[in-house]
This record gives C-alpha cells, sequence and structure tokens, in this order.
C-alpha cells in the first residue's frame, strides 16, 4: 500500500514537533546556583551571604526544596541551620554554633535565597553550602561559599598619588603631541615659504630674459 503525500506530511511534522519537545525538555534539566566562591567577613559586624538560582520553570512552593549547611572544613560533617517548610516558608533551625544570628534575606519570587549572619565570630568561619531543588528540574543545585573572617580588613588603597602621576603624565604627554603638532605646521609653513620665493625667483628670471630677448630683437 503507498502512503499519500499528505500523511507522509502529516507523520513528518508529527515526528519534528516530538523531537523539538524532547530537546526543549532536556535543555530545561538543570538549573544554576550563583553565589561568591568566598567572602570576607569583618569581626564582630553583620553580613550578607548571597545565593540565587536560575530555572527553566517557576518556583512551585509545593514543590520546592531548598536548604543552607555549615561545616568548618571539606572533610567535617554539614550541620544544617536553615530550610524551606511548605507552610512557614524559609526557617532558621535551632542551632547552638549560630543561635538567633541567622536571618533569612532574600526573595523567593525573585529566586533570592541569601541569609544575614550577624555579629560574625572567628568560629563561623568555613564553608556555607546553599542547596536548591525546583522540580520539574531532575538535578539539585548547591552552591559552595567560603566565609573567611578578619579582625581587620585590608586598608583602602590611596589613589591620590596614583592620579597625580597619572595627570602629570597625561598633561606632559598632552605638551608633547601639541610641540610636535606646532613644529609640523611651522615646517609646512617654511616650506611653503621656500616654495613661493623659488616660484617667484623663477618667474623673475622668465620675466628677465624675456626682456632681454626683446632688446636683442630690436635695431
Amino acid at each position: 500500500m503507498v502512503s499519500s503525500p499528505a500523511v507522509d506530511g502529516r507523520c513528518g511534522v508529527g515526528l519534528l514537533s516530538a523531537l523539538l519537545l524532547l530537546l526543549s525538555a532536556s535543555g530545561c534539566s538543570a538549573m544554576d546556583v550563583l553565589v561568591p566562591s568566598e567572602i570576607n567577613a569583618l569581626n564582630g559586624t553583620t553580613i550578607k551571604i548571597p545565593c540565587t538560582f536560575t530555572s527553566c520553570y517557576k518556583l512551585d512552593t509545593t514543590k520546592f526544596v531548598m536548604n543552607w549547611t555549615f561545616h568548618e572544613t571539606a572533610n567535617d560533617t554539614e550541620e544544617m541551620f536553615m530550610a524551606y517548610y511548605k507552610k512557614k516558608g524559609m526557617v532558621a533551625l535551632r542551632s547552638d554554633r549560630f543561635g538567633d544570628r541567622v536571618m533569612f534575606a532574600g526573595n523567593l519570587d525573585k529566586n533570592d535565597l541569601s541569609i544575614t549572619l550577624s555579629d560574625v565570630q572567628p568560629e563561623d568561619a568555613g564553608i556555607y553550602n546553599c542547596y536548591v531543588r525546583n522540580p520539574p528540574d531532575r538535578i539539585q543545585g548547591q552552591g559552595i561559599i567560603n566565609l573567611v573572617v578578619v579582625t581587620e580588613l585590608p586598608a583602602p588603597r590611596d589613589s591620590t598619588i596614583a592620579v597625580a602621576i597619572g595627570a602629570s603624565v597625561g598633561g606632559a604627554l598632552a605638551l608633547l603631541i601639541l610641540s610636535m603638532v606646532v613644529v609640523k605646521c611651522l615646517r609646512r609653513h617654511r616650506k611653503q615659504e621656500l616654495i613661493s620665493e623659488e616660484k617667484m625667483e623663477e618667474e623673475g628670471k622668465l620675466e628677465a630674459e624675456g626682456v632681454a630677448e626683446e632688446e636683442t630683437k630690436q635695431p
């Protein structure tokens, strides 16, 4: 039995649609969790530990899963100190280490899962993990942040000297360029004057030769 062109066309369109749907679904099988790799925190201050994510799917509060964990080194056991609950949202868990110093500072509508840590202590230094699962994304995303606690922040660089040096160099360079332009203009002007003088001399010679020739022709 020979199939008609119309049937073959419909089959081809159907297969193409199925293939595009499969490729689209496979392209949305993962998410990206965006965090800084390292944060410096001044002892005794309040800092924000950011974590955001991108996903092919809108956040569904009935299926969304998220938690924050901490461990001092890569070999230590992770301690969960914040998690998401369907009815309560983001909740800080009981923690002997952090107490009530951790608060949710993000916005779920904007895929922002950031937290704040107040009264930072040297013991807070370590690795913070931001775990995210947003079904139907099949892969759990993870952001890893290394928190470094310092007793004083590095002094900002004094840019006054650098600015002064830059201005001086820039000014000298501008004067040099201006001098070169002036010299070039003077040379061009002098060259034009020499050409004019030579032309005038040549015309004077031709005029004198013409007069002499006329005088020799007269009886």
